[in-house]
């Protein structure tokens, strides 16, 4: 059995993961404390790849990023290489496709945390960074930690944007998904329907391991 789709998958995720981990924090943070009409007018840019079918986030991808578009045809002028059809082309559209769990589980916590921890931090005379990492970061954590992992979970099994820009071929730009989509084409259900329960045992794995880390951080008392 080939592993390799397996292991793309899992490089994928992770790249993704840790992509839109900062980038997400980093809007979840700012946007929070925007105006309501700015506020309003980012939620839906940003959470639009949620509710868009991920063939449409793959055919906008490739709007752009294809040989012949703008960024695509310049990046193939200038350096001589295509960011489409290559294992991690994917990481472009998966990361675009979980950013939305991430950014809105990051704002929620941002925006129901206590002000007045960190107004207390700043009158000690530490900067906001120290606030931020030291004071925020560790109270909004079980938002964070639940964005983190719902979003690890959504790269693992994307299947439409990323088949768009990196297509399949076994050994270069096989996923999970798109390996048993091909299986199943060629009617090799037995080995499809394996990687079939490899896909949610990981998934469950990844699931289970949120629950026992969110326990872990609740303190005794509920508080």
């Amino acid at each position: 059995m080939d592993w390799f789709p397996l292991l793309n998958s899992v490089r994928i995720a992770a790249i993704s993961t840790i992509i839109i981990f900062f980038v997400g924090i980093f809007a979840a943070h700012y946007i929070a404390k925007a105006p309501r009409l700015v506020k309003g007018i980012l939620d839906v840019f940003l959470t639009l790849p949620l509710v868009l079918p991920p063939t449409v986030v793959g055919y906008l991808a490739l709007r752009i990023l294809g040989p012949n578009r703008l960024v695509g045809a310049w990046v193939l002028d200038v350096f001589g290489f295509k960011l489409t059809m290559h294992w991690w082309s994917a990481i472009f559209v998966t990361a675009v496709v979980i950013f939305p769990l991430m950014y809105r589980t990051a704002r929620g916590a941002f925006e129901s945390f206590d002000t007045t921890l960190a107004d207390s931090g700043r009158t000690l005379g530490k900067s906001n960074t120290w606030v931020f990492w030291r004071v925020q970061m560790p109270n909004c954590r079980q938002g964070i930690l639940a964005g983190t992992v719902l979003a690890f979970a959504r790269a693992l099994g994307e299947y439409g944007a990323t088949s768009m820009i990196a297509g399949y071929t076994p050994g270069k730009t096989a996923t999970i998904a798109t390996t048993v989509y091909q299986l199943w084409r060629i009617g090799d259900d037995a080995l499809a329907f394996r990687w079939v329960i490899i896909n949610m045992i990981i998934s469950a794995v990844v699931l289970l391991a949120m629950t026992f880390l969110e326990k872990r951080n609740v303190k005794p008392g509920g508080f």
